[in-house]
């Protein structure tokens, strides 16, 4: 027994508290001085295993509603539509002969904005042995598949009739394009695959938003593959009551069934050794007059046009709008990406291209690939009410350093092979790349399996009357819950 005056300094359990207590410090200041910086984050999710893929089933349509449709846009005499001088150069030296099996894609801006049909489709057409790359494989057997892919390429449909005859275009009589919509519809709706899951393991490629305009209730249970909600969350221009059939129906698209997808970019991409001083401090090239949300774009206009290190441009799509456009962008430290007609535009993947640090002013933009992709590492989000405040927005983008400039266009160079679809072969017969945008695609539905197989087992305990109903009225196909 101790002495009665001898302090003791440290009982059993104190010691223990103090080492803890070490411990926890001691991995405390592990973790701090071994968080990355910055710079050095990843601005993407790590791409799956190896042994990680989608089974996708090809449905079986007709050539006419695919290649076909190509060969039909290439044999035009002429294409008197805005941005198709470089269409016209390939027919009169016949270049998009070169792989008649595989025809090119349009090079018209407005159409090729849309070509994810193109590459997805191509992908998939690849022979396997060359598709190591690819997160999807294909299968023979619908019921061996996830999904089903419908190769339809919608936005060459809608095109092609916009080009020879956009008066019928909303109508049905003599309208080839709502032809070639009834056909693809009737024609998967017979099939086995489709009455197993009443559609919502089929997977349509709508990046146009005009595509399969009048078939959309009843492709709605699908996945759709769309670059905004912009074309579905709208009524049509010349409506005049709110209670007209021309609105679409906000129950027919949903994150959590459908996938954002890219524009196609039509700028070519700027590497970051490539990257040269900046002198303007804003860019944008576009119409300024634009409808419904893209209103906000007007009034963004006539704020900035004035404005010191400010350049805006009144553009067209074409061969001299695109050289503008190269040049701008790759000379200004950030490009404006306001709302236009939809929430999005090509626009966006351009800058990223270009390496111009994208200033978001739409508050309803859906972006594609998010929870893969961290959009604040590479942009700039504005809020519609602040950037309309006088020299608001000019201020803002001023306060940024060069630092932060850099850690921006950094990060942007890490993704911009995230948003390219192009795979370097004639065609788009070939393999993808394995980071590339059509990877992410399949990734993005593989995301979905859990949900659209639950769906699918719910819809068949319920009547056959009552889901007959809910097609019929256009109300939610699709039931997460």
């Amino acid at each position: 027994m101790p002495p009665k005056n001898t302090t003791t300094l440290f009982s059993v359990p104190s010691l223990l508290i103090s080492l803890s207590l070490l411990c926890i410090l001691s991995l405390s200041l592990f973790f701090l001085s071994h968080t990355s910086s910055p710079s050095s984050r990843p601005q993407t999710a790590p791409l799956p295993h190896a042994n990680s893929f989608i089974k996708v089933y090809v449905a079986d349509l007709p050539r006419s509603l695919n290649y076909g449709l190509l060969e039909k846009y290439w044999s035009l005499q002429t294409d008197t539509r805005l941005g198709s001088e470089s269409d016209n150069q390939i027919r009169s030296t016949h270049l998009w002969k070169q792989n008649l099996k595989y025809p090119k894609y349009p090079e018209n801006p407005i159409i090729k904005q849309y070509s994810a049909e193109y590459w997805i489709t191509g992908d998939l057409m690849t022979p396997e042995e060359l598709r190591t790359a690819s997160f999807a494989r294909r299968v023979f057997d619908s019921g061996e598949a996830d999904v089903i892919f419908v190769p339809f390429f919608a936005t060459m449909s809608a095109e092609m009739q916009l080009g020879v005859g956009k008066g019928v275009f909303r109508k049905k009589e003599g309208n080839e394009d709502y032809e070639r919509q009834r056909e693809v519809v009737d024609f998967v709706k017979r099939s086995e695959a489709w009455k197993r899951s009443g559609g919502r393991d089929h997977v349509f490629v709508l990046t146009d938003p005009v595509a399969m305009w009048h078939v959309r209730a009843e492709i709605s249970p699908a996945v759709l593959l769309v670059v905004d909600f912009g074309g579905w969350y709208r009524l049509d221009s010349k409506a005049s009551s709110s209670n007209s059939s021309d609105k679409i129906q906000h129950t027919q698209v949903s994150l959590l069934k459908d996938v954002i997808v890219p524009y196609t970019h039509l700028l070519p991409r700027l590497l970051i050794s490539e990257n040269k001083e900046r002198q303007t401090l804003l860019y944008f090239k576009g119409a300024k007059h634009r409808h419904r949300g893209g209103m906000v774009r007007e009034k963004l206009w006539d704020l900035l046009v004035n404005e010191q290190g400010v350049i805006m441009e009144e553009g067209f799509p074409n061969a001299t709008g695109k050289e503008q456009s190269i040049k701008g962008m790759r000379t200004s430290e950030f490009c404006l990406h306001p709302a236009g007609d939809t929430p999005t535009s090509c626009r966006l993947f351009d800058a990223i291209q270009s390496l111009c640090i994208p200033v978001i002013v739409s508050d309803n933009i859906e972006l594609p690939f998010e929870g893969m992709v961290d959009y604040s590492g590479f942009s700039v989000f504005v809020a519609v009410t602040d950037a309309l405040q006088p020299n608001w927005l000019v201020r803002h983008l001023r306060s940024y350093s060069d630092k932060q400039k850099n850690y921006f266009r950094q990060n942007m160079a890490k993704v911009q092979p995230v948003f390219m679809y192009d795979n370097g072969h004639l065609g788009g017969i070939g393999p993808v790349p394995f980071d590339g945008a059509v990877n992410h695609i399949w990734r993005k539905v593989h995301q979905k399996l859990p949900m659209i197989k639950e769906a699918i087992i719910r819809e068949k305990r319920k009547p056959p009357e009552f889901r007959d109903l809910v097609v019929m009225i256009g109300q939610p196909v699709f039931s997460p819950c």
